[in-house]
């Protein structure tokens, strides 16, 4: 049993008019094999803390920790925050070309594990996983993510988190841009990850479509850069009936 605790978590980004607080004092525990679902209105810092655990340069951590099993990753470098089991699937999956989906794969399976799998077991495990997200086996010899369709970035992003096998897995808005199909497919490799790894998930979204295929342990609602209300899948059911104006204050 693993645990990924957010204390007192404040984060800051610099623009043109100085550093801007975006998180102010987030408080969150996320035990192995809980799913946590971060919702809230556009701005409301959701993303900013997903790359600020992962370890973003642009995003600044002015106060708080970020503890995996005691153990303070904001001192790690963003490498040495993957080895230890925390992983971030992108709202927009950058593209990489040059290197090829399979070597990209075997690669950070090595640098997870500390020695590189053998090959004819990983081959065998890649095309396995890629069959179940109803991945075309061509595209482990593409670029990664080089003129994939947004659909295909995210179950790249998925077939990362199946084979990786992380102890807490950050899902950024992976819902965004999918298809009904896709959403399906997407949801049910993450379940796959969740019951086989045991992985806690920290997922990210604005709606709750994808919470009818992955159902959450506990909703967290983030307005202002803090959690401003927390309860079950009830929760998400609440808002998606009411939206969040009554986070609003009043007269905005």
């Amino acid at each position: 049993m693993s645990t990924l605790e957010i204390k007192n978590l404040h984060v800051s980004v610099e623009t043109t008019d100085g550093p801007k607080p975006i998180l102010r004092g987030v408080d969150l525990t996320i035990r192995s094999g809980e799913i946590h679902a971060i919702m809230g209105p556009n701005g409301s810092g959701k993303s900013t803390l997903a790359y600020s655990i992962a370890g973003h340069p642009s995003y600044t951590v002015t106060d708080g920790e970020v503890l995996l099993d005691g153990e303070n990753i904001l001192e790690m470098t963003v490498d040495e925050r993957a080895r230890a089991g925390v992983f971030l699937a992108m709202q927009y999956p950058v593209e990489v070309p040059g290197v090829t989906v399979s070597n990209f794969l075997r690669t950070a399976k090595t640098a997870i594990d500390g020695t590189a799998p053998a090959l004819r077991t990983w081959v065998s495990d890649v095309n396995s996983a890629m069959e179940k997200l109803r991945m075309d086996p061509v595209f482990a010899q593409r670029d990664v993510n080089a003129g994939f369709s947004g659909g295909e970035k995210k179950r790249h992003e998925i077939l990362q988190m199946k084979l990786l096998r992380p102890q807490f897995a950050v899902l950024d808005e992976t819902d965004s841009g999918l298809d009904v199909d896709a959403l399906r497919v997407v949801s049910e490799g993450v379940n796959d990850v969740h019951a086989e790894a045991g992985s806690g998930i920290l997922l990210i979204t604005h709606y709750t479509r994808i919470l009818n295929y992955i159902t959450p342990d506990f909703v967290h609602v983030f307005v202002d850069g803090k959690v401003a209300e927390e309860g079950g899948p009830e929760l998400a059911a609440r808002l998606e009936a009411e939206g969040y104006d009554r986070f609003s204050p009043v007269g905005a």
